[in-house]
């Protein structure tokens, strides 16, 4: 099996540059005028796994919760800092005390919060 996360944007060339250029998450392809819709997805190294962002067909973005989260885990200290100063600025503080212990928490150009923790 295999698996990919969706999520609908109405900012997809501003999310293209913070989860390639500033998170750092390699483009595997994307696509455009699919059946009215426009979209891209990244690889999540390691995991085999593909994180997509698709626009269009009508459809409007999802709000943002507190609670919606992208948690990545990093083996490596040197680069969860690098990505950690790559994404100075957008700093967030998580609603789960847990999380606010535990990761560095950052708002994608749509709100969600993306954690970045030590594994």
């Amino acid at each position: 099996m295999k698996i990919r996360f969706a999520r609908h944007t109405d900012r997809l060339a501003e999310l293209v540059r913070f989860y390639r250029d500033d998170l750092g998450l390699p483009l595997r392809g994307d696509f455009q005028n699919h059946a009215g819709y426009d979209g891209v997805f990244f690889d999540l190294p390691g995991t085999g796994a593909h994180l997509e962002f698709t626009t269009g067909g009508g459809q409007t973005a999802p709000a943002p919760d507190p609670e919606s989260l992208l948690v990545l885990y990093l083996d490596d200290e040197a680069e969860l800092e690098r990505i950690a100063a790559r994404l100075a600025g957008r700093e967030t503080v998580p609603a789960n005390p847990y999380w606010q212990a535990n990761a560095s928490a950052f708002l994608d150009p749509d709100g969600f919060q993306i954690l970045l923790v030590r594994a």
